[in-house]
């Protein structure tokens, strides 16, 4: 386990206070093939590469610019998206425990949010959290299924995202990568057969249409120029 994670216990963080979240996020944030179809509705979908690993994953877009979030009613501080992997800031799984970076900033100065009761219960916002942390354990294995069969398929492309701004700004994002809607609308039967039962079709076309949320962002930006 990491030198800056502890496990978590009532006895050693009972009075360990958290924020809401931490302020600020990277605008590409992986998420698992569980939330396509919530992310998929306001966000652009890719695959990446982990530059440590070289395996790809999923991200969700929100914005171009390391700061920016577009996403309808981050304006707000009310996306209508949110990741797994945002709302479990801080916490970590460690075989099947959870641990927690107590020097991470989400639990700052000016933390107010317990994460247990008085009795030693977890408390409303920390049942959240473990309910997050369990999801994303799922969602990762099942992610990594999906990624397989498409590459096994060959269905993964790369992807040129190229914008202009109305202020004159133009700007490439490099290393992205789709499904191919061409690989998929030339599949043999079983093939087809095989993604639809696995409940990878449906991902797929979610990926695929959430392109359409590249040019839906992009006017967002250049309306708050």
């Amino acid at each position: 386990m990491d030198a800056h994670l502890e496990f978590l216990s009532k006895e050693t963080h009972l009075a360990l206070r958290m924020h809401p979240d931490t302020s600020g996020h990277p605008p590409f944030v992986m998420i698992t093939i569980n939330e396509f179809p919530a992310a998929a509705a306001v966000c652009p979908v890719f695959f990446a590469k982990d530059p440590a690993t070289g395996e790809f994953y999923a991200g969700a877009m929100f914005g171009f610019r390391d700061g920016e979030s577009l996403v309808e009613g981050a304006d707000k501080g009310k996306p209508l998206f949110r990741p797994l992997e945002l709302l479990r800031q801080g916490f970590f799984i460690s075989d099947e425990n959870i641990a927690v970076d107590a020097s991470h900033p989400r639990f700052g100065p000016g933390a107010t949010i317990a994460l247990f009761e008085h009795d030693g219960e977890p408390t409303e916002a920390m049942r959240r959290i473990q309910q997050a942390l369990g999801q994303l354990k799922a969602g990762v294995d099942a992610t990594r299924d999906f990624i397989r069969e498409l590459l096994e398929l060959k269905l993964i492309e790369p992807v040129d995202v190229d914008l202009r701004f109305d202020d004159g700004e133009q700007l490439r994002l490099d290393g992205l990568y789709t499904i191919s809607r061409d690989g998929l609308s030339e599949l043999d039967d079983a093939d087809v057969l095989k993604l639809f039962r696995s409940g990878h079709l449906q991902a797929a076309h979610c990926m695929t249409f959430s392109l359409n949320q590249v040019a839906v962002l992009a006017q967002r930006r250049n309306d708050r120029l």
